[in-house]
């Protein structure tokens, strides 16, 4: 069994074990309040701070994390104006998908408010145990100016960029906004360098992402650890009704992950790629497997590639440039689970997020999912900073850390049929192009 399998697997079991060893304290705190009380002291003085150290490792990289990968990401991409037709069609299919796939996980989480299930006092509680973040946040979305193209434009470009960055009166975490806006830009002017200054920066930042990498993995190293204190915390505080919303929150994410693979990628099948969802979708079903079982995009790239050309009868041109591309940058199953949480946190903390926000969580998302990708754990620290950004206190992504290793399967499934999917389409309107002419 992998190192990862096994992390998961014990990251888990410390999950069903803080449950269970929650839901005990509680049944005996009904008949001796006293030891009740006696727990929710030791959790507040003993565990709270060792879950702490383990999401303040994460929120440490968030700011380098996100530069690096988001600028090397561009870099990639090589001259932007050489890129071809290939490269145009695959590239628009990627951010079409993705983008889709966080639209579907947002109307799920507005369909069924999973945070809105947290009895009042139940969300007191949970506020409090958060302290001055949950409520400065609260305050904030109530003093939040309308969103006009003065505001949209503060809040993608602002007047001191590193302020941004470090906080400035935004809470422990800075907005996450004009970092990657900024990243963008590094990446892009750094595209129209000569080759090998290109490659010196390129590589300069790769090794930065590996260095935080190197962090995160010392977080997951905790995590077995950390998840049964922080979900025996919040339960012995605030009550078993914090399982009855992570329980709504787990299938409604589990559900829109569906509809992302069977119902999305069914309609580009039949209709941009002329073929039977039903019969890809048994060809491709050992891939599918595969995804579910490592949980990792990397290493179901090479059964990709072998369904494609043994399966599937793809283009070895197509299928070489599309599916290696997409494990790194096609993550519409981690773009659509980073939007389900953000709007999943703020509605347990009782910040509203409208429609404009949303549409702004739309745009980011993607741009994270692609910034994190093929790096295991990195998507904790980005949705830290999404959350920060939103106003939300970014500690709450604790509350799902334990169900995160559930949905990583799914969603690394989603991530690799999408990705089998557009090479496809792809491939089939290249030789409807090389037919026409």
């Amino acid at each position: 069994m992998s190192a990862s399998r096994t992390l998961a697997n014990r990251i888990l079991w410390g999950l069903a074990i803080g449950i269970a060893a929650a839901v005990a304290t509680l049944v005996v705190g009904h008949w001796f309040p006293a030891a009740l009380a006696f727990m929710q002291g030791i959790s507040t003085s003993l565990l709270d701070p060792f879950g702490q150290v383990f999401l303040r490792l994460l929120f440490f990289v968030v700011i380098p994390l996100v530069f690096a990968s988001l600028a090397s990401g561009v870099l990639q991409l090589g001259r932007l104006d050489r890129l071809g037709p290939l490269a145009g069609r695959t590239f628009a299919l990627f951010a079409a998908n993705m983008l889709v796939a966080v639209f579907i996980g947002l109307v799920m989480m507005n369909l069924l408010q999973p945070g809105h299930h947290l009895a009042a006092g139940a969300q007191d509680l949970l506020m409090k145990e958060y302290g001055g973040s949950a409520m400065q946040a609260v305050r904030t979305e109530a003093e939040r100016p309308a969103m006009t193209l003065a505001t949209v434009v503060d809040m993608f470009m602002p007047r001191n960029l590193f302020g941004a960055f470090v906080g400035n009166n935004r809470g422990a975490l800075g907005d996450v906004l004009p970092l990657i806006v900024f990243a963008i830009l590094v990446g892009a002017a750094g595209t129209q360098l000569a080759e090998d200054r290109r490659l010196k920066l390129q590589a300069t930042l790769d090794i930065m992402a590996e260095v935080m990498t190197g962090i995160v993995h010392f977080a997951l190293r905790l995590a077995p650890y950390a998840v049964p204190t922080m979900i025996y915390s919040v339960i012995v505080k605030v009550g078993v009704d914090i399982l009855l919303t992570l329980s709504v929150f787990v299938v409604g994410c589990a559900v829109a992950l569906a509809l992302q693979l069977f119902g999305t990628m069914s309609i580009w099948l039949r209709f941009l790629a002329g073929r039977s969802p039903l019969a890809f979708f048994r060809q491709v079903r050992p891939l599918l497997v595969t995804a579910f079982s490592t949980s990792s995009s990397s290493a179901t790239l090479p059964a990709a590639l072998a369904t494609a050309h043994d399966d599937l009868k793809l283009s070895p041109s197509t299928s070489g440039f599309v599916l290696p591309l997409g494990a790194t940058m096609n993550m519409s199953g981690t773009a659509l689970f980073e939007g389900c949480v953000v709007l999943f946190v703020a509605q347990a903390f009782g910040v509203e997020l409208p429609l404009a926000q949303q549409a702004v969580l739309m745009f980011l998302a993607v741009l994270s999912a692609v910034a994190v990708a093929g790096i295991p754990g990195g998507s904790l620290p980005l949705i830290a900073g999404l959350l920060a950004t939103f106003q939300v206190p970014p500690e709450g992504i604790g509350i799902v850390l334990g169900v995160d290793r559930i949905l990583d399967m799914l969603r690394t499934t989603v991530n690799v049929g999408s990705d089998i999917v557009t090479a496809t389409v792809v491939d089939d309107r290249v030789r409807a192009t090389h037919r026409a002419h």
